[in-house]
């Protein structure tokens, strides 16, 4: 068995604090940091610092590109990007103290040719059975939505454990090639059913229509409201600790290679969707991915109900 996660869309993320944020005049930061990003690549760091080797796969450009993939094979991650024109994106986020609001300023990133897009399929049609592929983030230009139901057919005849992070109404398309687990957001799945979407019992009822239609399994990220994880087993809902928030942009990928990490290590699920709420946190509670020195304690905070 194999873990492959795939980031269509890398990005570098510019995290910036500021005690104020004006229009028109020189901003001063008071602190800020680069990270090598993009959900899938975030996914493979989470699943590195559990012990769990992966290869991220994906689209690179240019000298951002090249950090990325330097980054990575220094965490001892493998890749097996492809190489196209232009400069992977750069992201801003920036955090303002006077006001506590969190600013997100997200890049559309290069131009896929379709050449490019070909070798990623054949990449993924590589795959073995019993392999896992994470396909996360957000479509880069040139590349059509429908490419996640290519995706989706590739996995299902090769026996590949599709996790989809995505929220294009193409997920819905890949429902009949039985995806091993969905991520969505409560927007992404208001978005998905043309419905809104408000109570824990709407969440998963409309979970419960994500299994029916072919997903082995569902986590419906809630941010602050917690988390809710669905299969023919039961449901399973937690809420999330208490804490100062710092940035959220990583905190769903963070509880996703966490938790696929406990389905890998065989923890029973309310134990693992405890730990990887306590570590989707610990993400929104700092400037960058965990490190899970705080996990255990975050853990305490957290209850999980099961329903059948």
């Amino acid at each position: 068995m194999a873990f492959y996660t795939c980031t269509l869309n890398l990005a570098i993320d510019l995290f910036i604090e500021t005690d104020e944020l004006k229009p028109f005049v020189v901003n001063r930061t008071k602190d800020d940091d680069i990270q090598a990003n993009g959900k899938g690549v975030n996914v493979s760091l989470i699943l590195k610092l559990l012990g769990i080797d992966s290869t991220a796969l994906g689209f690179q450009a240019g000298f951002t590109g090249n950090h990325i993939e330097d980054f990575l094979q220094d965490k001892q991650i493998n890749t097996g990007f492809i190489e196209v024109p232009g400069l992977t994106r750069i992201n801003v986020f920036t955090q303002v103290n006077e006001t506590k609001e969190e600013y997100k300023l997200v890049n559309k990133g290069p131009t896929i040719p379709d050449e490019a897009i070909q070798s990623l399929l054949n990449q993924i049609n590589q795959l073995q059975a019993g392999d896992y592929l994470c396909i996360s983030g957000s479509f880069p230009q040139g590349v059509s939505s429908s490419i996640l139901v290519d995706i989706a057919q590739i996995c299902y005849k090769r026996k590949v454990h599709l996790v989809i992070d995505n929220s294009s109404l193409a997920v819905m398309d890949c429902l009949t090639d039985q995806p091993f687990l969905l991520k969505p957001n409560e927007e992404e799945l208001a978005l998905w059913f043309g419905k809104k979407i408000h109570t824990r019992e709407e969440y998963i009822f409309y979970g419960k229509e994500l299994l029916k239609q072919g997903a082995e399994n569902v986590l419906i990220s809630l941010g602050a409201e917690g988390a809710i994880f669905l299969n023919k087993e039961g449901v399973f809902s937690g809420n999330s600790p208490k804490g100062k928030v710092v940035n959220t942009a990583c905190s769903g990928d963070t509880l996703l290679g966490t938790f696929m990490a406990g389905i890998l290590n065989g923890k029973n699920m309310e134990e693992n969707l405890k730990h990887s709420l306590a570590a989707g946190s610990s993400t929104a509670f700092r400037k960058g991915l965990t490190d899970f020195s705080d996990v255990d304690d975050l853990q305490t905070q957290i209850t999980i109900q099961k329903e059948e």
